[in-house]
């Protein structure tokens, strides 16, 4: 298992529009993480900056790998109003560098 990080950028005043949406996710979507080796995915929000810190377990690809889907492409269009995105929705991630693990 690899664990990989990343932020991406909400826009201001979307907190409680982006909390709901995630604790309505689509189950095809969360199957579709599942079943391309994503787990234990937990996405972070600075409030002060409103940046999203996301933090996944892999035994496959990443969440950002499976943008081809249409299923994820769909989700990319319905989240692109309330976050920073890229001319195809897709959200703007910076990958983070690991520094620091206590095991």
């Amino acid at each position: 298992m690899q664990k990989v990080a990343f932020k991406m950028k909400l826009k201001p005043g979307f907190r409680d529009e982006y909390q709901k949406r995630h604790d309505e996710i689509w189950p095809e979507l969360s199957a579709l993480l599942r079943t391309n080796g994503i787990s234990d995915y937990t996405i972070f929000l600075d409030e002060e900056t409103s940046t999203l810190f996301g933090v996944q377990l892999l035994s496959g690809q990443s969440s950002q790998d499976l943008g081809a889907t249409e299923i994820v492409q769909k989700w990319w269009a319905y989240m692109a109003d309330i976050m920073e995105t890229n001319p195809d929705n897709s959200p703007v991630s910076t990958p983070l560098i690991k520094v620091f693990h206590l095991d």
